[in-house]
């Protein structure tokens, strides 16, 4: 046999590598299939590495190390919190397609709220205090000052952070002495009213129809603000750098101040993952367009172009490595999901440790440690406050009660006690 023949042949096992390498694994609708996926994986990790980022700010003053690499195009922080978008643009939209208005704002209320709500009594009435009582001996003064425990937990109970983010002036009296190098007790939150505001933008899609009946409206809403974007990137001094936009606030009913950057750019990640839902039966779930997701996202940090160029690209990663980790991996957060609690006690747990002086052991022991007590307060979280609100999900939500009553005479209507009026569609037989 001729050389050139040999070379020209190609085994059937290299046949296959090639193939399977540049063949699509299927679409996006057939390859996920239930929880058989790693996203819960990948939540727990991007909140981990919003505690991570938030060891440099809070610990030394500093910026962790991505902002420096992208040229201040962003940081780990930020660019978790993208990823938390990309990924409840995801979730949220099946579930909106798939439930009733009223029990789509009853879940949502029932998964933010108790987690929160908790989170805000422990800072205020445990956390709090003991910090005051370490700064001052005592604690006189500390539960009648005008920015005192209630008045915290009065301005955030609802994510809009209304009377600022301090208590009875603790992290104030702590940048002053070089403790801790930032006033918030807990910044991580600053995030959670805009992804909020997506919820409600979901909410209404999914009441008016678009969600089903029209997915286009997504697309088109998507294009919007990546279009929006793209202006904002030519008004900007170069491609490393931060968009050009002015910063301007809106006014939104319940949820407070919202500020348009991140209203653009946070709502264009959420959008992403709506995208991504509504479609997923057109993206194609492939290796190589996973691996050059990931080129592509480097490149950007490298040459700019961040935010149009790459948020595309790391939702398609994200979306890649859902479906594509190994399997023995899909085991993380399916019953158990952590990924919300180490995401709003993490900052609290640095901004303690900090105090004592955790900060001193080095940044990536501070962060450990920090990362290791914010896992265990997550774990009583989830066991103690968000699965038992979890519970209630199958309950009438107020709206759904509200509905009921108005279609059934007064004489007719359930008891508040008695069965639900129907339980083919309601699960669960009490209200």
């Amino acid at each position: 046999m001729s050389e050139q023949v040999v070379k020209g042949m190609e085994t059937p096992a290299r046949r296959s590598f090639r193939s399977s390498w540049w063949r699509s694994h299927g679409r996006l609708d057939k390859v996920l299939s239930g929880r058989n996926n790693s996203f819960g994986l990948l939540r727990l990790l991007l909140a981990s590495s919003v505690v991570y980022a938030h060891a440099y700010p809070i610990g030394y003053n500093l910026e962790d190390p991505l902002w420096k690499i992208t040229g201040g195009q962003t940081d780990v922080g930020k660019l978790a919190v993208v990823g938390f978008f990309v990924l409840s643009g995801f979730m949220i939209t099946s579930s909106g397609r798939r439930l009733g208005i009223g029990r789509y704002a009853w879940h949502r209320c029932l998964r933010i709220f108790p987690g929160l709500w908790m989170c805000l009594v422990v800072t205020a009435f445990v956390v709090a205090p003991i910090m005051f009582l370490h700064q001052h001996g005592d604690l006189n003064g500390f539960w009648n000052n005008s920015d005192g425990p209630i008045q915290y937990i009065h301005g955030m109970y609802n994510t809009s952070i209304g009377t600022g983010w301090d208590i009875s002036g603790v992290m104030k009296l702590a940048d002053h002495r070089g403790t801790n190098y930032n006033n918030s007790f807990d910044g991580a939150l600053w995030s959670l009213k805009y992804e909020l505001l997506c919820y409600i933008v979901v909410g209404i899609l999914a009441a008016g129809g678009a969600l089903r009946r029209a997915p286009r409206t997504v697309l088109l809403m998507t294009a919007a603000l990546w279009a929006t974007m793209v202006m904002n990137l030519l008004n900007a001094k170069s491609l490393r750098g931060g968009s050009g936009e002015p910063s301007t606030y809106i006014e939104i009913p319940v949820i407070g101040n919202l500020d348009t950057h991140y209203i653009i750019y946070l709502g264009f990640a959420f959008m992403l993952g709506a995208s991504f839902q509504l479609y997923r039966h057109r993206f194609p779930v492939n290796d190589a367009l996973g691996v050059l997701s990931a080129v592509v996202l480097l490149a950007t940090f490298h040459f700019g172009m961040f935010n149009v160029i790459g948020y595309p690209a790391f939702a398609y990663l994200l979306m890649w490595l859902g479906v594509r980790l190994p399997r023995w991996l899909h085991w993380v957060g399916r019953k158990h999901d952590y990924s919300y609690g180490v995401y709003i006690y993490g900052f609290v747990v640095e901004q303690f440790l900090c105090l004592y002086g955790a900060n001193h052991w080095g940044v990536h022991r501070y962060f450990a440690v920090s990362l290791a007590v914010t896992l265990a307060v997550a774990i009583l979280s989830w066991h103690l406050v968000e699965s038992q609100a979890m519970k209630l999900k199958d309950m009438r939500s107020p709206v759904d009660r509200w509905r009921a009553r108005r279609a059934v005479p007064p004489s007719e209507a359930p008891s508040e006690d008695g069965p639900l009026a129907d339980e083919s569609v309601y699960s669960g037989n009490r209200a």
